[in-house]
């Protein structure tokens, strides 16, 4: 184990950057974290889009690596482990990928329990921690924080470092993120924890438009602030776009979107049936899309699914709830059991490694209001597979049949043009459209600026604001 000053010096040296005071901060906390002798020791680094968080991981990485110490990178989401791997140069995988693996019951029916780490002596570093709930879900304990925990420590002289933004959406359902939350992680497990939060803003991003925006909407969401102005036109620069007319915002979606290359645009909306309009209209009047489904779509599955990669090449994979897919070839439609479906080949677009797969899609839930198929639909689906199975006595084997069945297992999707502010999370798209949706006095809260903000930072190159109230702008936001 290197001495803390080298540690220190050559993080710096990787960061390549005359610090800021956070960043300064930050090092010599890093330094601190990878020499600790303390049991199981967490350092929970925060910070607001543009106070270099981003690099000084990056930084972290390459000295982690130059001194031949072993790291695991991981992200709650597929596209969110991409970045990850995109900003280190390191291959990075999604939380359940690394935690889960599948195991056979005695029907055959495969499930998930927790993997067993035979890694000690490694800085386990986590991505996009906001996303990290601790709600009952349904793999391993049923608690995804829990699990991380336990799997990290579980093995001597290993660290956690998870990184996160606070002003961004904490998961669905709950008003904060307990993984961001260092009081909760201190109760919660038998930890020592540190926390540091980043708010200055490097120097490089004041000509950003995009990141002075989101300085702007984060400092609201500090003061607590819900008043418009939002926006200070003043510092748009060439990377943030006011639309105001419909023709003008046709023509930036087809430039974005027409030509195929679809997987540089997205269209952020507050509801699913705003997405759902969207993605009706990107398909039919800028794709020129007839079917309900074609070659070159872009589709998200919309939940897990533990079926379809159950091959020796793929086993212990799953298709995750958020991952996005282009479908290459659609083989037939049918209707089966009062519901649609589609076979077809789809390609994971951000697992580049894995080659095609041929998969079932429930192509019901494309136009659905809900993130997914509603409950009582599902209990329907299972329902109507049952019957076929009625000639076996057992009521538990007629049940493991049915979750064998290919189309009970089919894969849940909508079309990923446009998409909730949810799902884009942890993802980042060169444009990015946001539609303000529909909003009251009422309705501007943390809540609303917090979507707004997440929002913003999806973008890398530029911001679109579709729709939006005029009141939102002046240039007397701070």
């Amino acid at each position: 184990m290197p001495e803390k000053e080298i540690v220190y010096k050559e993080i710096k040296r990787y960061f390549g950057l005359l610090p800021t005071g956070d960043q300064e901060k930050v090092i010599n906390h890093l330094s601190s974290f990878l020499i600790s002798k303390k049991e199981n020791p967490l350092y929970l680094l925060k910070g607001y889009a543009g106070t270099g968080k981003t690099s000084l991981t990056g930084a972290f990485v390459k000295m982690l690596y130059s001194n031949r110490m072993r790291f695991v990178l991981m992200a709650p989401t597929g596209r969110a482990a991409k970045v990850l791997a995109g900003y280190t140069g390191f291959a990075a995988s999604t939380l359940h990928r690394r935690l889960y693996r599948f195991v056979a019951d005695k029907e055959g029916v495969l499930r998930m329990t927790r993997n067993k780490n035979k890694l000690g002596n490694t800085v386990f570093i986590v991505d996009e921690a906001s996303m990290i709930s601790n709600e009952s879900r349904e793999a391993g304990s049923g608690n995804l924080l829990d699990d991380l925990m336990n799997y990290v420590f579980s093995q001597k002289g290993n660290r956690l470092l998870l990184i996160g933004d606070t002003a961004q959406l904490p998961p669905v359902g709950t008003p904060l993120s307990p993984a961001l939350d260092i009081e909760y992680l201190k109760t919660a497990y038998n930890l020592t924890a540190y926390s540091y939060e980043m708010t200055e803003v490097m120097r490089q991003t004041h000509d950003s438009g995009i990141l002075t925006a989101a300085t702007i909407l984060r400092k609201k969401i500090e003061n607590r602030d819900f008043t418009p102005p939002f926006f200070n036109p003043s510092t748009f620069f060439d990377d943030v776009e006011v639309v105001r007319r419909a023709d003008e915002f046709e023509e930036y979606l087809q430039e974005a979107f027409y030509g195929g290359d679809t997987e540089n645009s997205v269209i952020v909306c507050r509801t699913n049936k705003r997405a759902n309009l969207f993605n009706r209209q990107v398909r039919s009047y800028i794709l020129q899309r007839e079917n309900l489904l074609e070659a070159g779509d872009r589709i998200m599955v919309v939940k897990n699914n533990y079926y379809w990669l159950d091959d020796e090449e793929n086993r212990g994979g799953f298709i995750a709830n958020g991952d996005m897919a282009e479908v290459i070839r659609v083989i037939k439609t049918e209707e089966m059991y009062g519901f649609h479906f589609a076979n077809a080949e789809i390609r994971l677009i951000d697992y580049p490694e894995m080659k095609e797969i041929s998969v079932m899609l429930l192509t019901d839930v494309i136009d659905a209001e809900g993130p997914s198929l509603p409950e009582e639909q599902h209990k329907k689906l299972f329902d109507a597979v049952m019957e076929d199975y009625m000639d076996i006595p057992s009521y538990r084997k007629r049940v493991a049949e049915v979750r064998k069945n290919p189309y009970y297992n089919a894969l849940q999707i909508k079309f990923a043009y446009a998409l909730t502010c949810h799902k884009t999370q942890g993802g980042q798209w060169p444009h990015v459209f946001i539609d303000q949706g529909y909003v009251t006095e009422e309705t501007l809260d943390t809540e609303y600026l917090r979507w707004l903000y997440t929002a913003v930072t999806r973008a890398t190159k530029k911001v679109f604001l579709v729709n939006f109230n005029e009141e939102f702008f002046n240039e007397s936001a701070l």
